[in-house]
C-alpha cells in the first residue's frame, strides 16, 4: 500500500468558502491515500455553552469531566464527522467516517487526572484505517477512543482526546509519508509575530516554555515530534487559504515545518 498522506482538519479552518474539501478529493482522485482527524473545538465549546457548561483547556487541552464527555462525543462522532463524511461525498470522493472507537482504533488510558477524561494514547490499531483505503475510501477519524484499561467504578467506558494528538499518532502508526495541520494561523509565530519556517524537534519544549508556542499550538507541534522517526515529514500550515492542501503539494510555501 503506498504510505498515506495524514492531515488534521479544524472546525475553525472549514467555512462556507472553504476549499479543503475539494483539495481532499483531489488528492483522492489522483491516487494519494488520504486519512483526515479532525477536531470540532469551536462548535463543542457552543452546544457546551447551551448547556450552561464552562470551558477549560490545559496547554491547548479541553479539560473534560462526564458531561462535557457526553457533549464532545454527540458533536465530534456524530455533527462534526457526519458533515464532514456526507460533504465529502455530495462532492464527489469516497469516504467513511469513524471514531477511534471503531476497530480499537485508540486505545488509552487517562493522561493527567486534572483534565478528567481526557485519553492519553497507548495504542493504535490501524487494521480498520487500511481496510477502508484499500478499498478506496477516505477514513474521516474523530479522535473519541476506547478507555482500554483497568477502570475506576462509574467511570465511561470512551475518552476525549485531543485531535492533534490522534493525527500525529495516527501518522506514526501508519508510517505516514507526510503529516499536516491545518491550522487558522500562517504557522507557529516567533516573539516578533514573524512565521517560524523550520522547528527543530530538540527545541520543542522551550518554545513552549518561553511562550512562543501556546494554546492549541502546543499539541500539535509535540504530535509532530511524537512522530517523527515514522512520518517523512511534518508540517503546520495556514488552512484559511484557497487550496491550501493542492499548494502544499505543488509548492509548499509559507508555514512551519518540524524535523
Amino acid at each position: 500500500m503506498k504510505k498515506p498522506i495524514v492531515i488534521k482538519i479544524g472546525g475553525s479552518t472549514l467555512g462556507q468558502h472553504d476549499t479543503t474539501l475539494e483539495d481532499l478529493i483531489t488528492l483522492q482522485k489522483r491516487g494519494d491515500n488520504v486519512v483526515v482527524v479532525h477536531g470540532g473545538g469551536k462548535i463543542i465549546t457552543e452546544w457546551l455553552s447551551k448547556q450552561g457548561a464552562v470551558t477549560k483547556f490545559v496547554q491547548g487541552e479541553r479539560v473534560t469531566d462526564k458531561i462535557s464527555l457526553e457533549v464532545v462525543t454527540a458533536v465530534l462522532c456524530g455533527l462534526v464527522n457526519k458533515q464532514i463524511v456526507a460533504d465529502l461525498n455530495i462532492l464527489g470522493g469516497k469516504a467513511v467516517g469513524i471514531s477511534g472507537v471503531d476497530g480499537f482504533l485508540l486505545e488509552c488510558k487517562i493522561g493527567n487526572p486534572a483534565q478528567g477524561f481526557v485519553g492519553q494514547i497507548i495504542r493504535v490499531n490501524t487494521n480498520l484505517i487500511k481496510i477502508i483505503i484499500e478499498a478506496g475510501y477516505i477514513p474521516v477519524v474523530s479522535s473519541i477512543s476506547l478507555y482500554s484499561i483497568e477502570k475506576i467504578a462509574d467511570s465511561p467506558s470512551l475518552l476525549n482526546v485531543n485531535a492533534d494528538t490522534a493525527a500525529g499518532e495516527i501518522a506514526a502508526a501508519l508510517g505516514a509519508e507526510k503529516l499536516i495541520f491545518l491550522t487558522d494561523i500562517a504557522g507557529v509565530y516567533d516573539k516578533s509575530g514573524k512565521v517560524i519556517s523550520r522547528i527543530d524537534s530538540k527545541e520543542v519544549e522551550e518554545h513552549i516554555t518561553s511562550g512562543v508556542a501556546s494554546g492549541g499550538m502546543i499539541p500539535k507541534i509535540r504530535a509532530g515530534v511524537k512522530a517523527l522517526g515514522s512520518v517523512k515529514e511534518t508540517r503546520i500550515i495556514d488552512g484559511r487559504r484557497s487550496h491550501a492542501l493542492l499548494h502544499e503539494f505543488e509548492f509548499q510555501q509559507g508555514g512551519t515545518t518540524i524535523f
